[in-house]
C-alpha cells in the first residue's frame, strides 16, 4: 500500500482553506488520488504542497503566482540538465 494522506487530514493539520487545496489540484501543481470517494495525496507529493502552502499562507502569493512561480522553476531545473 502506497503511503498517502487524505485531504480532510491535509486540511486539518495545516489548518488551510480547502478551496486552496482544491485549487492547487485544478491548476496541476498537485496531484490527488481519490478512492471510495476520498481524495488522497501521495507522500511524494507533500514537499511540494508544504511549499506552495508556505508560499500562499506566508508570502500572500496567489494561485496565478504559484503557477508561474512553479513554471519558472521547472525551466531553471530544465536547463540544469
Amino acid at each position: 500500500m502506497e503511503e498517502r494522506i487524505s485531504k480532510e487530514e491535509i486540511i486539518r493539520l495545516y489548518n488551510i482553506e480547502i478551496s486552496f487545496f482544491n485549487d492547487l489540484v485544478s491548476s496541476g501543481l498537485i496531484e490527488t488520488e481519490v478512492i471510495d470517494n476520498t481524495t488522497y495525496l501521495h507522500y511524494d507529493q507533500l514537499s511540494a504542497f508544504e511549499r506552495f502552502t508556505n508560499w500562499h499562507y506566508d508570502l500572500e502569493v496567489n494561485m496565478a503566482g504559484l503557477e508561474i512561480i512553479h513554471h519558472l522553476l521547472q525551466q531553471i531545473e530544465a536547463l540544469k540538465h
